[in-house]
């Protein structure tokens, strides 16, 4: 009795269980996705941002040829040099900014790994052949002067946004930081060589707010805060004429006609241009006295020239811009789009900080241009290529 007790099949009890189970689940999981569907809301892309972008891009036009025609009627005879340069930068930028709006900002991420090699391999065939200004920073492609710096930035944003978004290890130092320290290191290493401090500061401040979003703990932030500083501090002792810029910061006035005449001049224009400035035209510090008067330093002519009310006036729109970026991040339904959207608006508002304060001396003196303003054609077209992937990610947004 016991040995047919033992042969007996099983009730299928558990197994109509597994059955009742699977029926069931999956209605339920039809269902939330049906409402996580029903969350993401598919609307007219953010005509904010593309309204203040084309403002800043517009103000940009006019202010460097305001600032820059008297230098380029001297060493280029021909006073709409850098206004012609920004205008085709414009053009091209705005094509690049519509057609990346309808371009699905989700594909970008099968390019990442490519645009990272050849910005890299741009970045060392910059060291070879690129020379301008005691620089190797710039190539010359059909009269536009191309800068692989601006390309990597854009693809470091495009690479660590998908990297990051797949990490599942963010919060281990080995997995969450070591790897991007290192790509970070060799990006940052071949920009060092050019030589662009400036742009190096940019990339590290970048990379750390991504890394930031993305998850990674803060005594790992922290640690990578810190040695980032040591190895700056490294740097500027390595290289004399960077320690220089530091000290002279700090009182340009005890060397106004060597190494603190850049930064005079510009307190010059800042201090000359009061409330409302001297007037759209009338400033003089463009006569030669402010050297990159339509680059480096646009903003002290913008601040000479329009005073305390326009400058205010340009910050706010780049508050509104830098804002509106800020919430296409928040909203995004997908951790890939929110991390490219805080890596091109978090670029932008560190360039904008940055710039403001080294013309008004608040930091040592960088060639850091302000975005969408200063002269620049391929920084400005990846500008507004940027933005154009923004106003693609803000289609896409759930409810808050």
């Amino acid at each position: 009795m016991e040995r047919k007790a033992a042969n007996k099949k099983p009730t299928p009890t558990k197994a109509k269980a597994k059955v009742t189970r699977a029926k069931t689940t999956k209605p339920l999981v039809a269902k939330v996705k049906a409402k996580e569907q029903e969350k993401t809301i598919k609307r007219p892309m953010d005509f904010v941002i593309l309204i203040t972008v084309i403002i800043l891009v517009c103000f940009g036009i006019v202010m460097v040829y305001d600032s820059s025609f008297y230098y380029a009627e001297i060493h280029f005879s021909n006073s709409m040099y850098y206004f012609n340069k920004q205008l085709v930068g414009a053009i091209l930028g705005f094509a690049a900014m519509i057609f990346f709006s309808y371009f699905d900002y989700r594909y970008l991420k099968r390019f990442k790994t490519i645009a990272m090699l050849v910005s890299i391999a741009m970045l060392v065939a910059v060291l070879f052949v690129g020379s301008k200004l005691g620089a190797s920073r710039w190539f010359d492609v059909a009269g536009i002067s191309v800068q692989p710096s601006e390309i990597a930035k854009f693809a470091l944003i495009l690479f660590l946004a998908d990297s990051i978004a797949k990490n599942r290890r963010m919060g281990t130092f080995k997995y969450g930081i070591v790897p991007y320290l290192l790509l970070i290191g060799v990006v940052c290493g071949l920009i060092i060589l050019q030589p662009n401090f400036s742009m190096v500061v940019n990339l590290c401040l970048l990379v750390f707010v991504m890394l930031f979003v993305g998850g990674a703990k803060g005594r790992h932030l922290s640690l990578l805060a810190g040695g980032g500083v040591a190895a700056g501090a490294a740097l500027m002792i390595i290289a004399p004429y960077r320690m220089k810029r530091f000290t002279i910061f700090l009182d340009p006035f005890k060397d106004p006609l060597g190494d603190g005449f850049q930064l005079v001049q510009s307190l010059y224009a800042v201090g000359a241009g009061g409330l409302f400035g001297v007037g759209l035209g009338n400033g003089h510090q463009k006569y030669l006295y402010l050297l990159y008067a339509e680059s480096d330093f646009i903003f002290s002519i913008i601040v000479e020239e329009l005073g305390l009310i326009g400058a205010v006036v340009v910050l706010v729109v780049f508050a509104v811009l830098i804002y509106r970026g800020v919430k296409v991040a928040l909203t995004c339904p997908d951790m890939f789009g929110t991390l490219l959207a805080t890596g091109i608006i978090a670029t932008i508002a560190i360039q904008v900080a940055i710039h403001v304060a080294v013309v008004t001396g608040s930091i040592p003196p960088t060639g850091l241009t302000l975005p969408f303003i200063s002269a620049g054609s391929s920084s400005l077209i990846m500008c507004m290529a940027s933005i154009g992937i923004l106003l693609n990610i803000s289609k896409h947004t759930t409810k808050v």
